[in-house]
């Protein structure tokens, strides 16, 4: 019998074998910058247009907590399209949350158990123990924030700290190398975005079989050949790539924003398949 933890991983792989894809779609609705007003409406086209190209979506909470509880069933109703007519898709609840273990493990509950997602992201801050509640959840993954993509990243993440035999390391390598040595239910994975893509090559060398959730390309110019190059495992896997408003707001045309949804995925997947071509990857 396959355990949990290889029913996720399995999933994943099957996903991204069906679409022939790394891309993992956010679905993060701004009403000003979308081409209509109804985001249930705007969401469903986008995963209907998008769903062969896709291994994964990615709603970002935030984005319907601010509307309350009208937001909350804006999202109910996309993650039931989801299931519904992109069946092979993982689908992660981007909250980052985290906290001291009794409250992560209410985190935990609510993102697995009441919204069923596939996965989620969360924040180490109060260390991994805090965390623990998530890793209990067997055939579920945890990204942990690793390396975020905003400038300001550098304030904390690049803070030097000692690691054994007075080596140093920054904060951000010490998070993943913890990461990759934590025993758990759970797939663990991280967050390490596309705008530092040499960091991308030094988090894969420390944890060589580690999933990667990488955001930045597209809007926030994340160079995607290097992305493919540094991100990926031995095997070409291990590393969904994520993108948001390139996709979603790619047109502000009501009548046309599924297709142009359609077509900037799918340039994105050519482009992705392409670089891993060149490095000795295919599907």
């Amino acid at each position: 019998m396959v355990d949990d933890l290889h029913k996720y991983l399995a999933r994943l792989d099957l996903s991204m074998r069906e679409t022939r894809s790394l891309i993992c779609v956010g679905l993060d609705p701004v009403i000003s910058k979308m081409p209509i007003t109804d985001i249930t409406k705007f969401n469903c086209e986008i995963i209907n247009s998008t769903a062969e190209h896709v291994c994964a979506y990615k709603p970002n909470l935030a984005f319907y907590e601010s509307m309350g509880i009208e937001g909350m069933q804006h999202l109910e109703a996309t993650v039931k399209h989801i299931r519904t007519h992109a069946p092979h898709a993982i689908i992660i609840g981007d909250g980052k949350r985290g906290d001291i273990p009794s409250t992560s493990e209410a985190y935990a509950h609510a993102m697995f158990n009441q919204w069923g997602f596939d996965a989620t992201t969360v924040n180490a801050y109060g260390g991994l123990e805090s965390l623990q509640p998530f890793l209990e959840y067997g055939d579920k993954c945890v990204y942990i924030w690793c390396r975020s993509s905003n400038p300001g990243a550098l304030e904390f993440q690049d803070l030097t700290i000692q690691h054994g035999n007075n080596k140093s390391i920054k904060l951000f390598e010490r998070i993943a190398l913890s990461a990759s040595k934590t025993k758990a239910k759970a797939v663990i994975g991280i967050v390490a975005g596309a705008s530092y893509p040499h960091e991308l090559h030094d988090l894969r060398s420390q944890a060589p079989d580690m999933q990667i959730l990488s955001p930045g390309i597209g809007a926030q110019g994340g160079d995607l050949k290097a992305v493919i190059q540094n991100g990926v495992d031995k095997a070409g896997r291990g590393l969904m790539i994520n993108a948001s408003r390139s996709i979603l707001y790619s047109t502000q045309s009501s009548a046309k924003y599924g297709n142009a949804a359609n077509l900037a995925v799918k340039t994105l997947k050519d482009d992705i398949n392409k670089f891993l071509c060149e490095n000795g990857f295919d599907w």
